[in-house]
């Protein structure tokens, strides 16, 4: 196994226009670490993971995956890499309607040309572990906020991705479920042994992580700071 971190961003800028989002942010992230991401809103936390995931380009710096500058790779390579090496949660769980639980998360393995039964008994795995033995066969919306968010879960892990990133992945729920959900997430991902950034307005949830990391003057700074998250 490569001792290298499974991401590296060094000096990232981002910038849309004259407005500077990011400015010579740094990070390391290692294999099985859980990473907090804080920041008020506006600050950057989105185009952080949008520039680690691969989905936008960053202004200045580069990113590393597994020890591999992928900064300037072609579109091609980059769709690959999301698609094989990155997953991602989000606040809204974004599901295919018309799929059930299963389904939905056979969807990404059967792109990346997964055999059906195989791709159909990785979904099962990661259902019931986040706790949907029950629900496999349910649609999105015979699924209550935190089944469907744990579905979504299962999703960005179908694939065996050796990163995780999750942009508020409990932001749309309730104080309980999302606790709920939160575990779920913290359990799997110590179990499958990824390298995890969990962006967070909840510092409770975020004193559960390896580490905390926030946004402050456009660069990213050890620890939890007393800013407001508004």
């Amino acid at each position: 196994m490569s001792d290298q971190p499974v991401l590296k961003l060094e000096n990232i800028v981002r910038s849309f226009d004259d407005l500077v989002i990011l400015d010579g942010a740094n990070l390391e992230v290692q294999r099985g670490e859980m990473i907090a991401l804080l920041g008020p809103s506006g600050s950057g936390k989105s185009s952080l993971l949008h520039v680690a995931g691969l989905l936008e380009p960053p202004t200045g710096g580069r990113v590393y995956i597994d020890g591999e500058d992928v900064s300037d790779v072609n579109d091609k390579t980059r769709t690959a890499l999301r698609r094989d090496r990155i997953g991602f949660v989000y606040q809204f769980h974004h599901l295919l309607p018309e799929f059930n639980a299963e389904a939905n998360v056979s969807f990404p393995q059967r792109i990346a040309g997964v055999p059906p039964g195989k791709a159909a008994e990785r979904s099962r795995e990661l259902l019931t572990g986040l706790g949907l033995a029950e629900r496999m066969d349910h649609q999105p919306a015979q699924l209550s906020g935190g089944e469907k968010q744990r579905v979504a879960i299962a999703r960005a892990l179908a694939n065996r991705p050796s990163l995780l990133l999750a942009d508020e992945p409990t932001g749309n729920l309730d104080v309980e479920t999302s606790r709920k959900v939160f575990d779920a997430l913290m359990s799997i991902v110590r179990g499958e042994g990824l390298a995890a950034i969990i962006a967070t307005h909840d510092q409770g949830l975020a004193s559960h992580m390896d580490r905390v990391v926030t946004i402050k003057n456009r660069k990213l700074v050890p620890g939890l700071l007393e800013v407001s998250t508004v």
